[in-house]
């Protein structure tokens, strides 16, 4: 028995989902959440094989509550149930760890289809949620930081620079000339396509640099 969790702030599409997925044997409806807050708060006390998860939910929305979810219950699948199919809600969801991605026009049969996939290991994506994805990993493959990468060294400069610290600070911090800081910091302006310090900041936290090499 596959145990489902419906997570939607519109009372209608709560009650159809419940009504439909009734009619299936395999799969039992163990609860209803409102919002993203209410998702995780269920999600703790009732431990559901599967949460069917709006996007867009008062209080918390989905992928603030998909995150919080997978964080404490890594095993527990998400299938995002949306009306949007746009690069800027499908590329979050699916980072922060949905299993699934499907629109609300989906015929429900192919949805009881989705979730018994997912529960097998698969991944299901509506067809323009796999196009949004297949542009966002060739858009990252055209960023100046992938193309050209930082070596190690020019990561820790980078890493520093973004907390606002002068050359000078930076050298002690990585115990090396202000001269080579000078030189590293050119290179990252030069690979990053950058002009200057802020633009390299904003770069780094952007597609999130700010981190330095580790070593």
């Amino acid at each position: 028995m596959i145990k489902v969790l419906i997570a939607d702030d519109h009372h209608v599409v709560r009650r159809g989902l419940l009504f439909f997925l009734k009619t299936q044997k395999d799969i039992e409806v163990i609860g209803e959440a409102r919002n993203g807050k209410e998702a995780v708060e269920l999600t703790t006390t009732l431990h559901p094989d599967i949460v069917l998860m709006d996007l867009v939910m008062p209080e918390m929305d989905g992928i603030q509550a998909t995150k919080r979810i997978k964080a404490q219950f890594p095993e527990i699948q998400i299938l995002m149930l949306t009306s949007f199919s746009d690069r800027d809600h499908v590329v979050p969801a699916i980072e922060a760890g949905a299993a699934g991605y499907q629109l609300k026009d989906i015929e429900p049969d192919e949805l009881v289809l989705a979730i018994r996939r997912i529960m097998a290991g698969e991944n299901i994506m509506h067809p323009q949620a796999t196009t949004q994805l297949i542009k966002n990993r060739e858009l990252m493959e055209d960023l100046p930081h992938v193309k050209h990468p930082l070596t190690k060294r020019e990561q820790d400069v980078l890493a520093e620079l973004t907390k606002g610290k002068s050359n000078k600070e930076i050298a002690a911090s990585l115990f090396v000339t202000e001269k080579t800081v000078k030189t590293h910091i050119s290179n990252i302006f030069a690979k990053l396509e950058v002009q200057d310090r802020t633009q390299a900041a904003l770069y780094a936290v952007k597609y999130g640099l700010t981190e330095g090499s580790g070593e």
